[in-house]
């Protein structure tokens, strides 16, 4: 396997880049949240009360809040109905945590009124997950036995990974706008917050670009690898 010992141009030209901006966008969100986590928000708003006033809104009723340990960890689960907000959030009554709570927010929205994109990505989450934990053992074993139909099962394998990266960006940006749309309508929050909880989003949805310049470098390394060595 000499191309796996050898040097591999793919990796630095495919790979390297796209992890460099993955750490600059984790280190963004957490710079900016921390940064608007010094801004009291309006009217002394917390991050709990600002995701029951984008459900209120949006006339969903039948989810709950609670508090989660961690930082950055606010997270919605559909399962069980319930938008977990965690410790710098909840009780938080800053602009940050108001743009994060109301973000999440926006989630249990999307499953509230069906939206579309947001369906696709549940169902094909069980299929990414195979995806992302079978599509290297395939390639790898399909290029040791040079039995590539099996290699390249192992890239449209990884294939499915990187669809749940792509939609992943309209449910994110589309919740936030969502979140944005019902705080600026509520009148509760001026128009420097409402900017400051834009800023915290915007840095947020950077991550999931991210993630999505990961998937598909590395997508196109396993398909440069496999069809070389063919």
């Amino acid at each position: 396997m000499p191309y796996f010992y050898g040097f591999d141009w793919t990796y630095l030209v495919f790979v390297i880049p796209a992890i460099i901006l993955s750490l600059w966008a984790q280190i963004k969100v957490s710079s900016t949240f921390k940064k608007y986590s010094a801004i009291p928000s309006d009217g002394g708003l917390t991050g709990s009360d600002a995701a029951r006033m984008v459900l209120e809104q949006n006339g969903v009723t039948n989810v709950r809040i609670v508090p989660v340990r961690g930082n950055l960890t606010d997270h919605f689960d559909p399962k069980e109905n319930v938008i977990r907000l965690s410790e710098t959030v909840y009780d938080a009554k800053t602009a940050a945590a108001v743009g994060v709570a109301a973000h999440e927010a926006g989630h249990a929205a999307q499953y509230a009124h069906g939206y579309f994109p947001i369906k696709i990505r549940t169902a094909i989450i069980p299929i990414s997950k195979i995806g992302s934990t079978l599509a290297l053992p395939l390639v790898i074993i399909g290029l040791i036995f040079s039995w590539y139909p099996l290699a390249y099962a192992g890239v449209i394998l990884f294939g499915a990974a990187v669809l749940f990266q792509l939609i992943t960006l309209p449910v994110e940006f589309n919740a936030s706008r969502r979140a944005v749309e019902c705080l600026s309508s509520s009148g509760r929050v001026s128009g420097d917050g409402l900017k400051a909880s834009k800023k915290v989003l915007t840095a947020a949805a950077m991550t999931y670009v991210a993630a999505l310049f990961v998937a598909l470098g590395n997508m196109i390394r396993l398909i440069l690898i496999v069809g070389r060595r063919k």
